[in-house]
C-alpha cells in the first residue's frame, strides 16, 4: 500500500504543474493526499463532540475574517500580483520605438543616434515577440518633435486597444559627466563612467500593479542573462535625474512624470537597453548578438507573465 501512495503522491505532483496557476490554489490536492493516505486504513469511530454554540461560532468566524479582510501592507517592488493566464495570440503588445527622425534623442560615443538604436532593437523585439506567439505585437514609429509626439504615441496605443505598451530606449548620461574626444575625424562627447540597462514604470499609471509585474519580469530576464543594471539613477549626483529604486536586485525604476507611463491607458514600461555614451558599452549594443539577449529576454519575460508555468518549466 506504501507503493500506492508514493504513486498517488508523484502523480498528484505532475498535475499540480501542469494545470493552470488558479487551479492549483484550490484544495484539491491536499483532500486527494488526505484520500490516498487512508486508503485500505479501517475506519475508526470519530469521537462525538458537543456542538458549538451559535454565539462560539460566531465569535470563530470574526477571528477569522481580518486574515483575510485586510491584506498585509506591500512595498512597490513587492506588490507583484500573479497574473491571469492571456492568450498570446490575443494580447496585443505596441512596441514603441523611442524618439523619431526629426527628434532623435541622444548621441552616442560615436556620433550615431539613439533613434536608429532604438529602431533596430525594437524591430528585433517585434520579430521575437511574434515567433513566440504574439501575433498581435505591433511595432509603433512616431514622428514629429520630442513632446508632440509623446501625446501620439499614447493615443496610437489607445487606438490600437493594446494590453502592453513597451517603449524602447538607449541610455546617456547629464551634460556634466561627459567628456570630450575625437572619432574617426569627428568631435564627440563620451562617459565610460555609467553603464547597463535600467527599466522603468509609472506609479501614476492605471495599470500600475500589472506594469511592476511585467517591468520585474523584463528586468530578471535582462539580469539573467548576465547584464547589470545601471545603478546611477539611485544616486544624488544624479540631480533632477535620480529616481526611486523599486528593486534593488533588478533595477526597476519609479518615473512618475513621464507622459508614455503616466498617460497610457493600459500598462506601460520603458527599457533603458544599455548607454550609447559609454564607448564599451556601445560597441556591445551594436552587435546582433546583444540585440538578439535583449529581444530574447524581452519574450521570456512576457511569456511567463502570461503563463508562470513557462518561467518554472520553460518551453514544452
Amino acid at each position: 500500500m506504501k507503493t500506492d501512495h508514493w504513486r498517488t503522491l508523484a502523480a498528484a505532483m505532475v498535475v499540480l504543474v501542469l494545470l493552470p496557476v488558479e487551479v492549483s490554489d484550490a484544495g484539491w490536492l491536499s483532500d486527494m493526499l488526505k484520500g490516498s493516505s487512508k486508503q485500505g486504513q479501517p475506519k475508526r469511530a470519530a469521537a462525538q463532540k458537543p456542538a458549538a454554540s451559535p454565539k462560539r461560532r460566531a465569535a470563530r468566524q470574526a477571528e477569522r475574517k481580518p486574515a483575510s479582510a485586510k491584506p498585509a501592507t506591500l512595498n512597490p517592488a513587492a506588490a507583484k500580483p500573479v497574473a491571469a493566464s492571456c492568450d498570446p495570440a490575443k494580447f496585443r503588445i505596441v512596441v514603441d520605438v523611442g524618439h523619431t527622425a526629426e527628434s532623435e534623442g541622444a548621441m552616442s560615443a560615436r556620433n550615431i543616434s539613439e533613434f536608429v538604436y532604438n529602431l533596430r532593437l525594437a524591430r528585433r523585439i517585434e520579430e521575437k515577440l511574434k515567433a513566440e506567439g504574439f501575433a498581435e505585437t505591433k511595432l509603433l514609429v512616431t514622428e514629429g518633435k520630442a513632446r508632440s509626439s509623446l501625446v501620439r504615441r499614447v493615443a496610437a496605443a489607445s487606438n490600437l486597444s493594446a494590453n502592453l505598451f513597451l517603449s524602447i530606449h538607449h541610455d546617456s548620461v547629464p551634460k556634466k559627466f561627459l567628456e570630450s574626444w575625437e572619432f574617426e575625424g569627428k568631435k564627440s562627447s563620451f562617459s565610460d563612467r555609467f553603464s547597463g540597462y535600467s527599466v522603468f514604470v509609472s506609479t501614476d499609471n492605471p495599470e500600475y500593479r500589472t506594469s511592476l509585474s511585467i517591468a520585474e519580469l523584463v528586468a530578471k530576464e535582462m539580469k539573467g542573462q548576465g547584464l547589470k543594471y545601471a545603478e546611477q539613477y539611485s544616486q544624488s549626483i544624479m540631480g533632477k535625474y535620480q529616481h526611486p529604486l523599486l528593486n534593488k536586485e533588478t533595477g526597476v525604476y519609479s518615473y512618475d512624470k513621464l507622459i508614455v507611463l503616466k498617460k497610457t491607458r493600459m500598462a506601460a514600461v520603458l527599457l533603458e537597453a544599455g548607454s550609447i555614451i559609454n564607448r564599451d558599452e556601445e560597441l556591445r549594443m551594436d552587435s546582433p548578438e546583444y540585440r538578439n539577449i535583449v529581444s530574447s529576454g524581452v519574450a521570456v519575460a512576457i511569456k511567463e507573465y502570461c503563463d508562470r508555468r513557462w518561467g518554472i518549466l520553460g518551453p514544452l
